[in-house]
């Protein structure tokens, strides 16, 4: 085989990759293209932001359009979208962007980590990301615009509701059933069939063995400093 063939072939392998515009210009932005770029089947085109937030004509690399300019630059028929924002009040930005994404008649795809399991069937929404060593056990249901951090558990017949974020090591047992805008903190633990109801907060490290009402805050104990020094621990 020789060379010029073997460009001629990755350049339509490359170019056969659906390509995406990444609305957001942060960490978890970056992140998204990280991980889109090197896991999955496509190219990352761009990025957008409102008007008013851009801060440099390019990141990463990519230019970063004006969200407002975006269908005429990089129509809908053509491109598809990715709305890589945090929990900002509540997931109510990244629901708000989801929202006017999809109004302008943009598909919205899913990051799955090729390194997490997930055995649910494939019933996941859209703007799903769901990062490395995340499990998603069998008869599992998450909706759209969901962040599964990395090392997440998802116990079976667990339903997530939308737009709801899922920190690092959060343990849900089965059949529990979690609202919409929910914030589930890091190594936090829901025990089996309870049922979270929408926009509530489980801070890190909270223990949860009953139903949770709507707008409800459960924080666990936080670890206080001790009365002597660390330089006392002379054995260690």
């Amino acid at each position: 085989m020789t060379m010029g063939y073997m460009s001629s072939l990755f350049w339509c392998e490359s170019n056969m990759r659906r390509q995406i515009v990444i609305f957001g210009s942060g960490e978890i932005a970056q992140l998204a293209y990280f991980y889109f770029s090197s896991d999955s089947e496509y190219e990352v085109v761009a990025f957008t932001v409102d008007s008013k937030y851009i801060k440099a004509p390019e990141y990463c690399g990519l230019p970063v359009i004006a969200f407002e300019d975006i269908p005429g630059r990089f129509p809908p028929e053509h491109f598809d979208f990715f709305v890589a924002l945090g929990y900002a009040s509540l997931n109510a930005v990244r629901k708000e962007k989801f929202l006017a994404v999809k109004a302008l008649g943009y598909t919205l795809v899913s990051y799955i980590s090729s390194r997490a399991t997930v055995l649910n069937n494939g019933e996941i929404g859209e703007n799903c990301l769901i990062l490395e060593n995340s499990i998603v056990q069998p008869f599992v249901s998450i909706g759209k615009n969901v962040t599964l951090w990395s090392g997440s558990h998802i116990g079976h017949h667990s339903v997530i509701g939308d737009h709801t974020f899922i920190a690092p090591h959060a343990a849900i047992s089965g059949g529990v059933e979690v609202g919409e805008q929910c914030f589930i903190g890091i190594n936090s633990t829901l025990r089996d069939h309870i049922k979270v109801a929408e926009r509530c907060v489980i801070g890190a490290g909270t223990l949860l063995l009953a139903d949770a009402a709507a707008d409800g805050v459960y924080i666990g104990t936080a670890t206080e400093r001790s009365n002597f020094p660390s330089t006392s621990l002379r054995g260690l």
